[in-house]
């Protein structure tokens, strides 16, 4: 391996890592608005003892996703100096956008969020709790304004090899901005639906059948079932935008090789990019048109026409984007099936059943996957550029030597091993302590023989 793949891969390892937990937060946030708003709204001190669950999975993920970012910004600098050369007049200015309208607000407001609940009026903790979710979202606002002027760059111009904005609005509404921003915010959602699903059923599993997991649990699988259809349509629009503005990244997508009219849709195959063909090839005729044209007979491109005649292959690598799409629409059908049968389930009988609450701990992480697979159709599709048209990625990585960036990935991968694990494992420390506070507490409550008694003892508990 040479530096600039073992550079790729290093910095994939890193943005894989650090978007995990970006993807809880962002609509966690929002789910802990609607949990204190309840709360305030109907006085049911079980609303917090949700909220108070669940901010800490929050407060978790946001500083390691702090913690994680850090490197990446290190990286512009350290192995890929190109990229802020040719275009940090337009990347550095979004950047400083995020630090100024998202960072402060959640560095500003998160420590009243965390701590404030019992300290300060509800007004004034609810109001923290929506500026540090307003500033999750800006944060992700102003990143994918970054990412998607990559794929679809617009107000712009190049002079002496160096990229100058004429129009910011352009710039930030880039063509493809809309759909990412939307994608990544459902995405989000769908993730932190699972999880509270997932978590919640766990501690069902436990014998934790108390309120506050139910409402945890029906928050999370309602959440899902009604973000995934929304999902599958912003998806196809987002397919037809990429068809449109990067046709490689589809013809890699479908393994599409020769340019053609009613293209079926590839279930299953290898590619083989030596031999410019899909091996064991299992196909739906027609349907991949269907999907990216919505006509049977429309055309798709295909990756032949990314092969100049002395060739040089412009087009993506096939294999990864190929298994990564369908692994992604894969995890999507799975979330609409669970969702969609779970919800039915909950508002028939009330309660998960113990084969319903072992499918939602086993999607417990699927948003992740999900985001992961996306995310790489997303960032390998866009090879052999780091700016579309602008910037190819061999010309903006620095010349390290292999034993340096070997050394340096095999550590950020040993870190990032451990910390996810740590990461999980304090996930199932939070679920396993709450269900057995929460027995207890209901055992306490069901001695008392005064219903005020029990009340003071769950708002206790609710605020602890």
């Amino acid at each position: 391996m040479d530096a600039l793949i073992l550079s790729r891969i290093q910095f994939a390892a890193n943005i894989s890592f650090h978007i995990l937990f970006p993807t809880i937060t962002i609509a966690l946030g929002w789910v802990l608005v609607y949990l204190r708003l309840r709360a305030n709204r109907s006085g049911d001190p079980v609303w917090l003892e949700v909220y108070g669950f669940w901010v800490k999975v929050f407060a978790l993920c946001f500083g390691l996703g702090v913690v994680s970012g850090i490197t990446m910004s290190f990286q512009f600098g350290t192995n890929w100096p190109g990229f802020m050369e040719t275009v940090g007049n337009i990347a550095g200015p979004l950047l400083a956008y995020e630090v100024l309208t998202a960072f402060f607000l959640e560095a500003g407001f998160l420590g009243i969020m965390l701590f404030g609940a019992s300290r300060v009026p509800k007004w004034l903790h609810t109001s923290a709790t929506v500026l540090v979710a307003l500033g999750t979202t800006l944060s992700a606002f102003w990143i994918l304004v970054l990412n998607s002027w990559m794929h679809t760059p617009a107000g712009f111009e190049m002079r002496d090899g160096v990229a100058h904005a004429t129009d910011w609005m352009a710039i930030i509404f880039n063509p493809s901005m809309p759909y990412r921003l939307v994608h990544v915010l459902i995405a989000s959602g769908l993730t932190v639906g699972f999880l509270m699903a997932g978590i919640s059923a766990l501690r069902w599993l436990w014998n934790d059948r108390g309120e506050a997991v139910m409402r945890g649990l029906r928050t999370g699988v309602f959440l899902s079932a009604a973000l995934i259809p929304v999902q599958i349509l912003v998806g196809d629009m987002h397919g037809l935008n990429t068809l449109e503005h990067q046709p490689a990244k589809v013809a890699a997508m479908e393994a599409n090789w020769e340019t053609q009219g009613s293209v079926p849709l590839v279930l299953f195959g290898l590619p083989d990019e030596e031999l410019r063909e899909n091996r064991y090839e299992v196909a739906v005729p027609n349907v991949a048109s269907l999907i990216l044209t919505h006509s049977l007979d429309g055309e798709v491109p295909g990756l032949n026409d990314f092969v100049s005649e002395t060739g040089e292959i412009t087009h993506p690598p096939v294999a990864p984007v190929f298994f990564a799409f369908r692994v992604m629409v894969g995890v999507g059908m799975l979330m609409l099936l669970v969702s969609w049968a779970m919800s039915w389930r909950l508002l028939k009988t009330g309660n998960p059943g113990r084969i319903g609450a072992m499918a939602l701990v086993g999607m417990s992480l699927s948003g992740w996957v999900a985001t992961l697979s996306g995310w790489y159709v997303t960032e390998i599709g866009r090879q052999p550029w780091l700016v579309t048209g602008v910037l190819d990625t061999a010309s903006a990585v620095a010349p390290h030597p292999v034993p340096v960036l070997a050394f340096s990935l095999a550590t950020y991968l040993g870190i990032y091993v451990v910390l996810l694990a740590a990461f999980i494992g304090t996930l199932i420390y939070l679920a396993r302590n709450a269900t057995i506070g929460g027995i207890e507490l209901r055992k306490t409550a069901a001695k008392g023989t005064d219903r005020g008694s029990t009340i003071v003892a769950v708002t206790n508990a609710a605020r602890t």
